[in-house]
């Protein structure tokens, strides 16, 4: 029997790249999202909707079906993101952390239960959370809810460690997706088939480090 995979935000994108590439794989995945997508539904991977990042309430079910199973692996992919710049409008602002950092956090404590040793936390964060390679400006709630993201995973990095649990920040790349309007560099499959092979090589030495989709490390 394969391992057991969730993944948030998998109706579309990366996230259903990544839903599709573990069901090749033989694992067994949980695909969570808000609405599901024909896309997804044709995978034959179990689809859970109605899940919303912000709101605790939506994993009752999540944790109804997780019952006396074990996850392996947690990718919180689900992210939004807002093109703001000095305009400043801070309800895009706060809403990006609401998804982007404390979605995931929400997501890993509530699901903190059914993880174990050896299992792995992947957040799907940004090279626009870092610090030391914003030369461009711009994007306040984006690189800001990512930079936040980043330092919170590494806390749950060292925090996990002593469980056996480690956690990958992983930037996929400018990926072509609706969050980008078709825009980017690369497609979500060769994002995510990059990523899920920096997920497979993580382990308690390297958690808690933050790399792209190429295996390469990045700066904070």
């Amino acid at each position: 029997m394969g391992r057991l995979v969730v993944i948030t935000g998998a109706n579309r994108g990366i996230g259903l790249s990544f839903a599709k590439l573990f069901k090749a794989k033989g694992d067994i995945v949980f695909a969570l999202c808000r609405k599901t997508s024909p896309e997804l539904n044709a995978l034959g991977v179990q689809v859970i909707e109605e899940v919303e990042v912000r709101d605790e309430k939506t994993f009752v079910r999540v944790r109804e079906q997780l019952q006396g199973k074990k996850i392996d692996i947690l990718i919180n992919n689900a992210g939004i993101f807002h093109d703001d710049g000095l305009d400043l409008n801070f309800e895009k602002i706060k809403e990006q952390f609401e998804v982007n950092t404390l979605g995931p956090l929400k997501v890993t404590k509530m699901l903190l239960p059914y993880l174990q040793k050896g299992s792995k936390i992947a957040m799907l964060t940004s090279l626009m959370g870092s610090i030391a390679d914003n030369g461009s400006g711009s994007y306040y709630g984006y690189r800001m809810s990512k930079a936040a993201l980043n330092a919170a995973s590494k806390s749950l990095a060292i925090d996990l460690a002593s469980q056996g649990i480690c956690v990958a920040l992983l930037h996929p790349g400018y990926v072509k997706t609706d969050m980008t309007r078709g825009l980017g560099e690369i497609l979500p499959e060769n994002s995510a088939k990059g990523l899920i092979e920096v997920i497979e090589k993580m382990n308690l030495k390297n958690s808690g480090h933050f790399y792209d989709f190429e295996s390469d490390e990045l700066p904070w």
